[in-house]
């Protein structure tokens, strides 16, 4: 257990009662029931970094009614510690956006290739911005001590990419929250369909129920493995998050205290700038909502000279823009 500081800095108990309910029953559970939403080209006009956006003599201005909340997994073990500096080892290996529709009363989805290439920010003393790179969406993460300034980088990175959209919240998790909580429910079970016999033979060809660090080969692994390309990793992504939802229910259904001890499981492997008070209130605003859309935005891969590089097309990408973010001006 953590002492008082610790989880003001993390969050309290009930913020991730909240968030796991949020993200691991609304969100994930609709990747079980909903094809893929993919956005591809069809000639409109290309976004730029603005409040408001012209297209075919409309204004457009972000939404009001809606709130953003995202949720990126870190690729970093052991518990959430800093790094005494302006720059870590923990790139953000899975990053979502969960937009909650109160006018519509849905929640809908957009993932975001971590290979995305774009501008990230770059700190420097005294954690203040010292310019910025061209890299992978991963990276953002990276600038900063590990805590809150590197999940604000990400989420300021992610923003400036979709025109300067407000995120309301961020949550970041760890690696070893996944074997934690794949093993809170008992296991995940999933059809293996890759050869992963070079990489870890028990996780065999097949129906299988993945157990402790099987869990995070399953859904991390990319290099010698099929294609190797992001895309085909975030298939089984989708797969092992719409079978982890099943077993969370069922353990949720089982034991009142469930999500209580998953908390001070996890507790140590999340950062969040969620409010007890804000996070409370969502159980109650979004409990009736409906699963809307899970939304990919189409692009390409090229393999870069230090690494594989995803290029969204922006055409697509403005679409997205314009369908989830923006409003024309009435």
């Amino acid at each position: 257990m953590f002492d008082m500081q610790d989880r003001k800095r993390r969050g309290n108990p009930v913020i991730l009662i909240v968030i796991l309910i949020l993200v691991l029953v609304f969100i994930i559970s609709g990747l079980q029931f909903l094809e893929s939403t993919v956005f591809h080209s069809t000639g409109t006009t290309l976004g730029s970094n603005t409040k408001t956006i012209v297209r075919d003599g409309v204004e457009y201005f972000h939404r009001q009614d809606i709130t953003v909340i995202l949720v990126a997994g870190i690729d970093e073990y052991g518990p959430v510690v800093s790094s005494e500096s302006y720059n870590n080892s923990g790139e953000a290996d899975m990053v979502s956006l969960l937009i909650f529709d109160e006018t519509n009363e849905t929640i809908h989805m957009l993932s975001l290739n971590r290979d995305t290439m774009l501008e990230i920010p770059v700190l420097g003393i005294g954690g203040k911005q010292a310019g910025t790179i061209h890299g992978q969406l991963a990276l953002a993460h990276t600038y900063g001590s590990g805590l809150e300034d590197s999940a604000k980088n990400l989420r300021d990175t992610v923003s400036d990419f979709l025109y300067g959209l407000h995120i309301n919240y961020y949550v970041t998790m760890n690696m070893d929250a996944i074997t934690l909580l794949n093993d809170a429910v008992g296991g995940v079970p999933v059809t293996v369909t890759d050869d992963f016999s070079q990489i870890d033979p028990t996780i065999t060809m097949g129906e299988i129920t993945l157990r402790g660090e099987q869990a995070v080969t399953f859904v991390r692994t990319r290099q010698g493995l099929g294609d190797q390309l992001n895309l085909t990793r975030m298939e089984r992504q989708k797969e092992y998050m719409s079978s982890f939802v099943d077993a969370l229910k069922a353990s949720m259904e089982s034991s009142a205290r469930f999500v209580i001890n998953t908390y001070d499981a996890v507790d140590a492997y999340m950062v969040t700038d969620c409010s007890v008070k804000t996070m409370a209130s969502f159980a109650d605003r979004y409990a009736g909502y409906t699963m809307g859309d899970m939304v990919s935005i189409q692009g390409e891969n090229i393999k870069g000279e230090q690494y594989m590089e995803y290029h969204v097309d922006e055409e697509a990408l403005d679409q997205v823009i314009l369908k989830y973010l923006y409003s024309p001006k009435t």
